[in-house]
């Protein structure tokens, strides 16, 4: 379990592919300090780490993994958001996150308000009960506030530390991040789809 509140960006050192998954190697400041078997939210994804070496470690992603995120399009180079798990006896400063993303969202604009930035998503209307008016969400594992609530599409605004600190500087119109909308609104839907007895 995760708070949205990145730790530090690492960089994306290799991609390989085996059968239908792929593995990649990621260099970060925290790399040192992760042990294998460890979960770490990778743009909001939890992963396992799976093998250490100086300053790096290994990922992998299934299929399932990779048809809902956005991992099958990393290159090489890219800068990967990271969180390691919330400890339980501190303060949670975002919100809950899984680390299990619902879907994808293309952003459709972005905008420099010179001292903040604004970016519009757009994302399948099947999750749109999901959203609300300055509720929590999270993309590529960043907990922000959505606004400008549409049928399928929200607006979140970026501080100037969240926008030199994580990935969401490298998103711009047409880029795909990853979005997990918050677990509390996933239970009350599930609750009214099911029914009361």
């Amino acid at each position: 379990m995760f708070t949205g509140i990145i730790e530090c960006t690492g960089k994306l050192v290799t991609v390989s592919k085996t059968g239908t998954n792929l593995s990649f190697w990621i260099s970060s400041p925290i790399s040192d300090q992760l042990k294998v078997d460890q979960s770490v939210s990778h743009n909001g994804v939890c992963m396992t780490v799976e093998e250490l070496k100086p300053g790096m470690y290994r990922i992998t992603a299934i299929e399932e993994t990779l048809s809902k995120t956005n991992l099958s399009d990393w290159k090489e180079g890219n800068l990967i958001n990271l969180e390691r798990c919330m400890v339980m006896n501190g303060r949670l400063d975002g919100h809950i996150v899984q680390g299990h993303v619902d879907t994808t969202a293309i952003c459709i604009d972005r905008k420099d308000l010179d001292g903040s930035w604004e970016f519009r998503f757009e994302f399948p209307p099947s999750f749109a009960s999901l959203v609300i008016e300055k509720g929590s969400i999270s993309v590529n594992g960043t907990s922000l506030t959505c606004f400008a609530i549409g049928k399928n599409s929200f607006t979140i605004a970026v501080i100037p530390y969240t926008f030199e600190h994580t990935n969401i500087s490298d998103v711009f119109k047409g880029s795909v991040v990853n979005i997990e909308f918050d677990i509390l609104g996933k239970y009350i839907q599930r609750r009214m789809e099911v029914g009361i007895e």
